[in-house]
């Protein structure tokens, strides 16, 4: 599924001056299978695009297709399809349910679509170094560890694309190359797509290409 923006403006960010190559008041297309870097400086507007993307905000000029449909057109139900299997993400305020148990966040979230085993999702939290928190509650968790769980969360349904918005902003570098790759494992798996949003330009990894806000 490629993702078309056409003369994109979100209306908060109307009177903000932008640079000429910002993908806000162009025409862009992100093609399917990339993987893509969007830089951008604080308060040029990452957040809103993940929230546009992902269909959660409509304050915004322009338009927005997946493939040839305008994403204003889709219903509720066609909305409850296309999160549950075209697009994944990552919010930067994580969203994560606090009062839950690591276990029940990812559960609860894998049995949307049953796409991951127990076994699975386990193994992804070995891989992170944070198998022995599947019991405790999420709001006890360090930002660090409840970004982790986030990306794990993000990685237990299918999609076409991963929205990812700063997701690794309270890890150290090792632990960001370690939720990349394995973030770049999963997604080639089913030869979809991801959209990494960045403060920083990152030279750590082979982005298919780079946009700007």
């Amino acid at each position: 599924m490629n993702i078309h923006f056409e003369n994109v403006m979100p209306l908060p960010l109307a009177s903000i001056a932008h640079s000429n190559d910002s993908i806000w008041g162009d025409s862009v297309t992100l093609k399917e299978g990339h993987k893509i870097l969007l830089n951008a400086s604080s308060g040029k507007g990452k957040s809103t695009f993940s929230m546009t993307v992902f269909g959660i905000r409509n304050d915004y000029n322009g338009t927005i297709r997946y493939n040839d449909r305008d994403i204003r057109t889709f219903s509720v139900d066609e909305w409850v399809e296309i999160r549950q299997r075209k697009i994944s993400t990552v919010f930067q305020d994580l969203q994560l349910f606090h009062n839950l148990s690591v276990a029940e966040n990812l559960l609860l979230k894998n049995s949307l679509s049953d796409f991951k085993t127990e076994a699975e999702i386990k193994e992804m939290l070995a891989f992170f170094e944070i198998e022995h928190k599947w019991n405790d509650r999420c709001g006890l968790l360090s930002m660090g560890q409840q970004q982790r769980v986030a990306i794990v969360r993000a990685l237990c349904q299918p999609y076409e694309w991963l929205i990812l918005d700063e997701p690794f902003s309270h890890l150290d570098e090792a632990n960001s190359k370690k939720c990349l790759g394995l973030i770049a494992s999963e997604t080639d798996k089913q030869k979809a797509g991801f959209v990494l949003t960045s403060l920083d330009d990152d030279d750590n990894f082979p982005y298919d290409y780079e946009l700007k806000l």
